[in-house]
């Protein structure tokens, strides 16, 4: 009862893909894996941000046009 075995950790998988889907997985860890980067960097005063390393840069909203405004005739 003390050690889990590779069968309860296979149990344990199969819970947690059941709960969380195959996609939202990788989302979850790699979450974890910024916010473990974050504790690191901050334990070591390093206080330079790596948020925005690998993101694309921001996209401008598209233009749309408007049709020029008609006077009516009397």
């Amino acid at each position: 009862m003390g050690e889990f075995s590779p069968i309860h950790w296979l149990i344990v998988l199969a819970i947690v893909v059941l709960l969380f889907g195959g996609k939202k997985i990788p989302e979850v860890m790699k979450g974890l894996g910024e916010g473990i980067r974050h504790f690191k960097d901050g334990m070591s005063g390093n206080t330079q941000s790596t948020q925005n390393v690998n993101t694309a840069p921001p996209v401008a909203p598209p233009v749309v046009p408007q049709a020029p405004a008609t006077e009516e005739k009397k």
